[in-house]
């Protein structure tokens, strides 16, 4: 099960962000609880979205992680392994030994090599995050918020796209730990925002239980 759709201004649960009245033809909804529109991302460009994940605004995330990636409209478990293949290869690709001279015999050898690096790097990292968490995710869901977790990392490392370029003009070895040093700030607003409203909507929906 995916996450749920919330507003991005208070995370309030909300059935339905819009009214489809003819192709191109909508309009926003309220939040019931805030009183604003519940994500006026819907109407704007993506590059519009784009500039706002990089500024790190947490709404752009909400909107991104809670409303755009949504259940009822995507392939969530193809999403995920997209992502993780995606992640994976990028990530291999940032390590050095790409810019080494290699033989045409030894290129398929050094391919699987860095990919086997770049698996378990990221599993181990993956494992330790995961374990550390292991009792807050219990507590706001169980274990099927560990995809949702997991999918949350993936997607917010998508600065690593960029690493794309690094295949077609030679830049300094640092722009990889920039990129890295700028994932890793993704990922940790990324995370931040979606475990506060987690436990928003854990609440929420316990009050209206009881």
């Amino acid at each position: 099960m995916g996450m749920e759709q919330i507003c991005i201004h208070c995370g309030f649960p909300i059935q339905t962000l819009f009214l489809q009245y003819s192709p191109g033809n909508i309009r926003l909804l309220k939040c019931e609880n805030c009183k604003a529109v519940a994500d006026e991302y819907i109407e704007c460009e993506i590059m519009i979205l784009l500039i706002d994940l990089i500024l790190h605004k947490p709404k752009a995330y909400r909107h991104l992680l809670f409303n755009l990636v949504n259940p009822q409209t995507l392939n969530f478990q193809g999403l995920l392994w997209k992502s993780a293949l995606g992640f994976l290869l990028l990530d291999a690709w940032s390590e050095e030994e790409w810019r080494l001279s290699m033989s045409f015999s030894s290129l398929s050898w050094r391919c699987a090599k860095i990919l086997m690096n770049a698996l378990f790097g990221n599993l181990a990292f993956l494992s330790v995050f995961l374990l550390a968490t292991k009792n807050l995710l219990n507590t706001v869901g169980g274990a099927s918020r560990y995809k949702n977790l997991l999918l949350t990392i993936l997607i917010s490392s998508y600065f690593k796209i960029f690493l794309i370029a690094m295949m077609i003009w030679e830049f300094p070895s640092f722009v990889i730990f920039i990129i890295d040093a700028f994932v890793l700030s993704s990922n940790t607003v990324a995370l931040e925002d979606v475990i506060r409203v987690t436990f928003d909507l854990r609440f929420v929906t316990v009050s209206i239980k009881s």
